[in-house]
C-alpha cells in the first residue's frame, strides 16, 4: 500500500502556509511550526530539502527564515511529493530495479496504469491549486 508520509504531507502544509503568509519578508520557522501545529526541529529537516531543491530560499541571522523561491503556482504537488517521499509508485517492482518476473507478469500492465494515475493525478496540482478554498467540501488540511 502506497502511504505518503509525515514528510510529504507536512511539506505541502508548509508550503501551503507560506504561500498564504508570503510577502517581502522570510518567514521564521518558529511561526509556521506554531501555525501548522508541527516540531519545528522536525520541520527543520523538511524545510532543508525544499530549501536544496530551490523550492525555498532561506536567509540565516536578524530577519532570516524562509520564503518561497517560486510562486505558488510553480510549484507542482507530485515534484514536492516525489522529492520528499523519493517514488510515488505504488509497487515495488515500478521502481529503479525490474522485477526479474516482467516476463510473465501478468499484472505489470494493471501496475504501469496506476503508476501513470497517481504521477498525472500528482502533477496536475500545485500550491496555488491547494491554497484555493472556494471548492465546496474542498478542504487543504493534509
Amino acid at each position: 500500500m502506497m502511504l505518503i508520509s509525515t514528510k510529504g504531507r507536512y511539506a505541502l502544509r508548509v508550503l501551503i502556509d507560506m504561500a498564504e503568509h508570503s510577502g517581502n519578508d522570510y518567514i521564521k520557522l518558529k511561526d509556521i511550526a506554531e501555525r501548522q501545529e508541527i516540531s519545528e526541529k522536525y520541520l527543520e529537516s523538511i524545510v532543508k530539502q525544499l530549501v536544496s531543491n530551490k523550492i525555498l530560499t532561506g536567509l540565516r541571522g536578524k530577519g532570516g527564515g524562509y520564503k518561497l523561491a517560486k510562486t505558488p503556482d510553480e510549484i507542482v504537488v507530485g515534484d514536492v511529493l516525489r522529492l520528499m517521499e523519493g517514488s510515488l509508485a505504488p509497487v515495488a517492482c515500478l521502481e529503479d530495479k525490474p522485477c526479474p518476473r516482467v516476463a510473465e507478469c501478468r499484472t505489470l500492465e494493471f501496475w504501469r496504469g496506476l503508476d501513470e494515475t497517481i504521477r498525472r493525478y500528482a502533477d496536475s496540482f500545485t500550491v496555488a491549486d491547494l491554497m484555493r478554498t472556494d471548492n465546496a467540501g474542498f478542504d487543504y488540511i493534509i
